[in-house]
């Protein structure tokens, strides 16, 4: 694929103005570690929630998307559609809770909530291994949609691509901090969707594919439109809707849905103005993640299998393409497009990319400098020390994610990976605000049953001669080890203090029947009257999700022709939004 100096001249422009942004808030951010990491708390709800729909939205993101519809269909996105319902739990019971906390970050929660060694060490061992060894895994599978996006794109090794990605992003997100970050994010977010939505149409309307109509009618194309997999074919409903949808949402721990929020998700709620702020933020994000960004990806990923219809035509077409797979094929459509509409996509994608790698290094710098570093090494630490150790974290863990990134072969695979590290561990970050019995020990087991089956079933599992297991049933194996073990371990170990049970519960007032035995030692006038408000934003949760899903479906049913579909699934959504406008006062 040819640039043009039109092309380079945009990609040119996206770089000064991201390192501009770094430059121009380094001095503000440099001034604390809680405008470094922070902002400041004093973020509004509108920039908060277009920064997590811009972390969400990678490189990598399209070509997972094309991965799964080239082999599943449009009703494949269940495996990440059903996080939606993790999300609208997280936008109205937990985003409020978390604001609430005062935290820095959400590691901090364990000392606040759990007590002793074991709240110490949840907290010391969590910093490392989240915010180093799993952040690292996560920004390396970003950089490998930036090595296959040089290679079939651009022409360039996956080393130089690394290279010149993790170079600016690392200036900007070392200089900026978090507000840096956001600030970039919101540009990042514009292009990026300008750059997919403008794509999707060019390439819909090439020659090649004839429009809308010829896509939807293709031989290649027709058996895979469905929104829901057939009902009746277990071997497609089950995997691709009914553990996802049933199970997966609040089970799995994953990054950017983590069941009760965490991560950068929480990170973003802990730098909000205020609470509403923090709820206003999460339901922008999960809105836009959901219902505004899959069809442009969509389009695309059905156009390439009119194009492209198997691995064999990717790799005529591209002879030295690296690791080829499903995933490819994003890319390889995007060489049909005209000069400039080129170098606005590559600076689309290249956005995507680094909104995702900024994030994650200022999030992962987090963890080591406030949650291991300043507790556990150097409590006396001035301002500026940990600001420059912050700094120096995030060079380290952009060269740990390029170097990871050279071994993995496919978006899917990775996320499958992701998946598994996390199964059975989700109900854990659900029910610890809500259930006083839930200890440190609790997590811990939770941490390392799901570690070891996630090793043992990819490793050891296959070498052992047994039949073998399709992904979701290693899932919900997975699941089911490890709920019983932390189960078990909860139930064998002594409960949390109850002095620090009193003072978690005295501060979050989270309410709910779950906190019986530790209301009954408070004072009367102390305890929370939160039940109600728990109930209420479970129903918020539910009616929210549907108005997402509506307002996906009916965007769907409006490519498709499909004019009743449009007109019911817009009439949910609307029903959805007014019962949301009318309770607002209630969030």
């Amino acid at each position: 694929m040819q640039l043009n100096t039109l092309d380079w001249g945009i990609i040119a422009v996206f770089f000064i103005v991201s390192l501009a942004v770094g430059i121009l808030t380094s001095r503000q951010s440099g001034q604390s570690s809680k405008e470094f990491f922070l902002s400041g708390r004093n973020m509004p709800w509108w920039l908060l929630g277009i920064s997590m729909v811009a972390t969400t939205f990678s490189a990598d993101t399209p070509n997972l998307v094309t991965d799964i519809v080239r082999k599943q269909g449009v009703a494949g996105n269940w495996a990440w559609w059903a996080f939606l319902l993790t999300g609208m739990l997280t936008v109205f019971v937990y985003a409020r809770l978390w604001r609430r906390s005062g935290i820095m970050t959400d590691l901090e929660f364990y000392e606040m909530r759990y007590s002793g060694a074991p709240a110490r060490f949840l907290r010391g061992f969590r910093a490392i291994y989240l915010g180093v060894f799993f952040n690292v895994m996560i920004m390396a599978t970003v950089c490998l949609a930036g090595i296959k996006i040089g290679s079939v794109m651009l022409g360039i090794p996956g080393t130089t691509t690394v290279l010149l990605v993790g170079i600016i992003t690392v200036a900007y997100s070392a200089l900026g901090g978090l507000r840096g970050i956001v600030i970039t994010d919101f540009i990042q977010f514009g292009l990026a969707m300008v750059g997919a939505v403008w794509a999707a149409v060019a390439l819909v309307n090439m020659p090649e594919i004839g429009g809308l109509d010829v896509l939807f009618t293709h031989p290649n194309v027709v058996d895979r439109l469905d929104f829901l997999p057939d009902f009746n074919n277990p071997e497609m409903y089950v995997p691709l809707f009914l553990i996802p949808i049933a199970v997966q949402w609040w089970s799995v721990w994953y990054p950017g849905s983590e069941p009760g929020g965490g991560g950068y998700v929480a990170q973003r709620m802990l730098a909000a103005k205020n609470e509403r702020h923090a709820v206003g933020a999460t339901f922008l994000y999960n809105a836009f993640h959901y219902a505004l960004r899959p069809w442009p990806w969509i389009l695309i990923a059905l156009a390439s299998l009119i194009v492209f219809p198997d691995l064999d035509s990717i790799r005529v077409a591209f002879p030295n393409a690296e690791k080829v797979n499903d995933d490819l094929a994003y890319s390889a459509m995007l060489t049909f497009l005209s000069p400039g509409l080129k170098g606005l996509v590559v600076a689309s994608l290249i956005a995507a990319l680094m909104s995702t790698l900024s994030t994650h290094l200022n999030w992962g710098a987090s963890y080591v400098v406030n949650d291991f570093y300043q507790r556990f090494m150097k409590p006396s630490a001035t301002e500026e020390n940990l600001v420059m150790v912050g700094r120096i974290t995030t060079v380290v863990l952009m060269v740990l994610a390029a170097l990871f990134a050279l071994v993995l072969n496919n978006a899917l695979e990775a996320f499958n990976i992701l998946l598994q590290v996390g199964a059975g561990t989700g109900l854990i970050f659900i029910l610890r605000w809500f259930w006083w019995r839930i200890n440190a020990f609790t997590e811990i087991a939770g941490m390392f049953i799901s570690f070891a089956v996630a090793l043992f079933m990819h490793f050891v599992y296959p070498l052992l001669g047994l039949p073998e297991l399709l992904p979701w049933q290693v899932l919900l194996l997975g699941i089911a080890i490890t709920t019983v073990g932390w189960l078990a371990v909860t139930f064998m170990t002594r409960p949390t203090d109850e002095a620090t049970l009193q003072s978690f519960y005295l501060r979050i007032k989270p309410g709910g029947p779950g906190w019986g035995p530790v209301e009954a030692s408070l004072p009367e006038d102390t305890v929370a009257t939160g039940s109600g408000k728990l109930a209420f934003g479970i129903l918020a949760m539910l009616v929210g999700a549907v108005a997402v899903y509506a307002v996906l479906f009916a965007t769907g049913f409006y490519l498709y022709g499909n004019l009743t579909g449009t007109l019911v699934a817009s009439g949910i959504a609307l029903v959805g939004i007014a019962f949301m406008v009318m309770q607002r006062d209630r969030f």
